[in-house]
């Protein structure tokens, strides 16, 4: 791959990946202010000023290497500050406020989907910049889907074992919340068997049936 194939595709990946990571923690925050804890906005993250919420290792390092290994880009932003004790309500606070997060993924998926349909209908194909913006939109629908998905994996401290937690007692909880310390061993464990592919096979089911739902709408709209 020469060096101008490289820059091209960093160009139409990261877009999708900087907006798709951003929203996730900016929504965390968000609803957690809505139930009365105030934190995130107090450390000013409730923004989408990306200084503010990269993190080296998750927003560049991690990202830069996958991508030169060949696997899709995935990452993260720099958690928001969060105090569930601040909670109008613990557990529903807790519940919503983790999944606040996967739920934006999905909605961004969905409206790239939308935009992506919408532009392949009314943008002439000779336009230069068709191809391009709409592979950056391409590439948003999977990145979507795939924080949406893995998020909802319950291993600790990923958003679907805190919304998983509110339903099990004191004790239980404490034993559950110690698998934490192993889930870098168990996700390692999985990408180096092979086993994590698993979890893309329904990322790209998802990803295809919401394009094509999108293509037959966008289609019905504009014939």
């Amino acid at each position: 791959m020469d060096i101008q194939s490289i820059v091209f595709k960093i160009a139409v990946s990261f877009p999708g990946f900087l907006v798709a990571i951003i929203c996730h923690e900016v929504a965390h925050g968000y609803v957690a202010m809505r139930f009365g804890d105030h934190t995130a906005k107090s450390a000013g993250r409730l923004n989408f000023n990306l200084m503010t919420h990269a993190d080296p290792i998750g927003t560049l390092l991690i990202p830069l290497i996958g991508f030169g290994m060949g696997f899709p880009i995935i990452g993260w932003a720099k958690p928001v500050p969060i105090n569930p004790r601040n909670f109008s309500n613990y557990k529903k606070g807790l519940f919503w406020v983790s999944f606040a997060g996967p739920l934006t993924n999905f909605v961004l998926g969905v409206f790239s989907a939308i935009l992506m349909a919408i532009c392949i209908f009314i943008i002439p194909s000779d336009f230069f910049l068709r191809g391009p913006f709409i592979q950056m939109l391409e590439f948003s629908i999977l990145i979507n889907f795939v924080l949406f998905l893995f998020n909802l994996i319950p291993l600790p401290p990923l958003d679907g074992s805190r919304m998983l937690s509110i339903f099990l007692d004191y004790n239980t909880n404490l034993k559950y919340q110690q698998l934490g310390n192993y889930t870098t061993i168990i996700l390692l464990a999985l990408l180096f068997t092979g086993a994590l592919r698993y979890l893309f096979m329904p990322i790209i089911w998802l990803a295809q049936v919401t394009i094509a739902l999108c293509n037959y709408v966008v289609l019905m709209i504009f014939s």
